[in-house]
């Protein structure tokens, strides 16, 4: 089985390196071999190569059977750059084609419960390809001197149905809850939504369902956690509450997140290149490594593959190690290697 590694700018190598580690050690327990291509992407293939995705890495990642990818951008030299040659867009995006559904757990596990940060377990189908984020007419002109901007938000049937099949799909593996999330009260495109998520709905009546507007979705899922399991919505909403998420994890070093439905998946942790901390051996790697997890289930189809990572990651955790951004009371402080480390001592046990 053959994984593309993009490690990418900033701390992307340190927690893609944990990742990495993670994968060798369940590959060990299991007896499972993968072959691993690392190559570069964002500013270190820009500094090599003269752009974010050079087209051999591009053209090697369609080879592959999953594309890991660690972080991308700098800020202080993004700002140097067109907008169009950025890594977030020249990369990222680029990376993300031909896939429709970006998924996004939202993970605290009852060890790391406190007040104001319940425990919480959901799974945010998040629409990809259409919407206003990305389907749209976009641009600005000018008329009679007055300048306007303009996004156009679409949406078809069919790119609502198929995104919905797999977030039912999901439900009937998990607690067999569904929360659709839209605002059909005053968008065509929401009703249009809801429409069809009610029509997909019909072939899983196991699946319980309900519709939340997103503007009260949003405090309800900080307020009351435990009420959700898996929500199903379109680009722009997801891609706001996919990060609020991250207020209940407690970090976005918590959050792992994949790109699926194209060709090959890419999978990447929802935080950023963070260059303030690079090489200091302080960034939480279980993004990086919950996002490994999601290669092994999503990418290359091996739940129990993944499930062994997931719980060597809960073990480590429970028994009390943490990195500095989620340390708490009665915890021990470990940096990125050592929890990497720890990881694996658990994967290796199980």
């Amino acid at each position: 089985m053959k994984v593309a590694v993009l490690p990418g700018d900033g701390i992307g190598a340190e927690v893609t390196n944990q990742a990495v580690k993670a994968l060798r050690a369940v590959g060990r327990r299991l007896g499972l071999a993968f072959e691993t291509t690392e190559m570069p992407v964002g500013w270190s293939a820009i500094d090599e190569c003269g752009q974010a995705l050079p087209p051999f890495v591009r053209e090697a990642c369609r080879q592959h059977d999953a594309i890991f990818l660690g972080a991308v951008g700098l800020p202080d030299r993004d700002r140097t750059l067109p907008q169009e040659q950025r890594p977030e867009r020249a990369a990222l995006l680029a990376l993300r084609e031909g896939n429709f559904a970006n998924l996004r757990p939202i993970w605290l596990p009852p060890c790391m419960a406190q007040p104001g940060h319940p425990a919480a377990d959901m799974l945010i189908f998040r629409e990809l390809n259409a919407g206003i984020y990305m389907g749209g007419d976009r641009g600005r002109r000018q008329t009679d001197g007055i300048v306007e901007a303009f996004d156009t938000m679409r949406y078809s049937v069919p790119e609502i149905e198929r995104i919905a099949h797999l977030a039912f799909q999901a439900a009937m593996e998990r607690r067999k809850q569904l929360c659709s999330i839209d605002k059909a009260n005053i968008l065509a495109t929401s009703a249009l939504w809801r429409e069809t998520v009610e029509t997909v709905s019909t072939q899983y009546p196991e699946v319980s369902v309900r519709h939340h507007l997103v503007d009260s979705a949003a405090p309800a899922m900080i307020q009351h956690p435990e009420q959700f399991d898996v929500l199903l919505t379109e680009n722009l909403f997801g891609d706001i509450l996919s990060d609020l998420g991250g207020v209940l994890a407690g970090s976005l070093g918590m959050l792992p997140t994949a790109s699926i439905g194209g060709d090959v998946g890419l999978f990447e942790p929802a935080h950023g290149s963070a260059p303030d901390i690079m090489g200091r051996d302080i960034a939480n790697p279980i993004a990086a490594i919950l996002t490994m997890a999601m290669l092994l289930e999503y990418g290359l189809d091996l739940g129990p593959a993944a499930h062994a990572v997931r719980r060597g990651v809960l073990a480590v955790l429970e028994a009390g190690s943490r990195t500095v951004d989620i340390m708490a009371d009665g915890c021990t402080q470990v940096g990125t290697t050592q929890f990497g480390d720890l990881v694996v001592e658990q994967i290796e046990r199980s």
